[in-house]
């Protein structure tokens, strides 16, 4: 537990070399080879714009550190014809309070306590991966990162250093013990982007995926079920009834209520000054400079859900 600025949050940590760098570049190089990484757009586009690497400016680096936060299933409610719609935000979608500040507080106050020491947060490492290697956590068969105790509800930092830890926690790639024996996810994936138990491995065909399409602007693909839709961005249909988080999916946070008039201009595109800041505020999904890039995604996925 942290607790600062009047903000307490839960983490945990693991360390690597950057000795290990090109091997995480080659876990993933391994998977492009073997043609086992969509071609979709969207998605390459993520993947191939990160690599394992040393900044060039922080060339001394020595160590990498991999942060989970505890994050839980942010719940909303949107007001439209006099009924209330409670609408799901998964956990890596809205802004907890939490800031890269506060991390790199954590790393030099509470993890290397020695003074002299930087931290620097990174976007360039592909986080899960990381995590995993380091043995934070495990893969589900559903291809995302899980944390002991705290399940899928997580969001996972990497900031390199040039602190040298005395512990590697380098280690194999794992997936969870319960997979082995379990489809719950496989049955629940509305779109068939999870492998079978029976498959050599547990890369998702992310061109599947229904996150990939409803994080960005543009039309669903009309091979996506109209029931498929599940949350205003992203989807938890394998999350919610994963028994990894069986003890945890009930730790929900309620953001504050979009009211009748707020929704309806939203479905209707009548976005003005006022309403942008609102939802920035209510949301916590955006910043008011963002809006123009969010607000229609939001549009069409709340659109989908009250509808379906």
């Amino acid at each position: 537990m942290y607790s600062g600025k009047n903000l307490d949050f839960k983490y945990k940590y693991r360390t690597i070399s950057v000795e290990h760098l090109e091997e995480l570049q080659e876990d993933i190089d391994k998977l492009r080879r073997e043609g086992k990484l969509s071609d979709n757009e969207v998605y390459r586009s993520y993947i191939d714009s990160k690599k394992f690497e040393v900044p060039e400016n922080f060339p001394n680096a020595k160590s990498i550190i991999i942060l989970a936060i505890f994050t839980k299933l942010g719940l909303i409610n949107f007001h439209l014809d006099s009924k209330k719609y409670e609408v799901l935000i998964p956990p890596n979608y809205y802004d907890d309070g939490t800031t890269y500040e506060d991390f790199e507080n954590i790393i030099l106050e509470d993890i290397i306590k020695e003074p002299g020491y930087r931290a620097e947060f990174t976007n360039k490492l592909h986080v899960k991966l990381l995590a995993v290697r380091s043995g934070l956590g495990k893969y589900g068969r559903n291809n995302i990162c899980y944390v002991d105790e705290w399940g899928s509800m997580i969001n996972l930092f990497a900031y390199f250093t040039d602190f040298q830890f005395e512990e590697d926690h380098w280690t194999e790639i794992n997936m969870m013990d319960q997979c082995e024996s379990c489809n719950i996810c496989i049955k629940n994936c509305p779109t068939g982007a999870i492998p079978t138990p029976s498959d050599e491995d547990f890369v998702i065909n992310a061109g599947k995926c229904i996150s990939v399409y409803n994080e960005i602007q543009g039309i669903i693909p009309d091979w996506i079920p109209s029931d498929a839709h599940n949350a205003l961005i992203g989807c938890m249909r394998c999350q919610k009834q994963c028994v990894a988080n069986r003890k945890v999916i009930e730790f929900t946070k309620n953001l504050e209520d979009i009211i009748e008039e707020e929704t309806k201009m939203i479905l209707e595109g009548q976005i003005n000054e006022k309403l942008v800041k609102s939802l920035s505020k209510k949301l916590k999904m955006f910043s008011p400079s963002d809006a123009n890039r969010v607000l229609p995604v939001i549009k069409r996925n709340l659109s989908l859900l009250l509808s379906s």
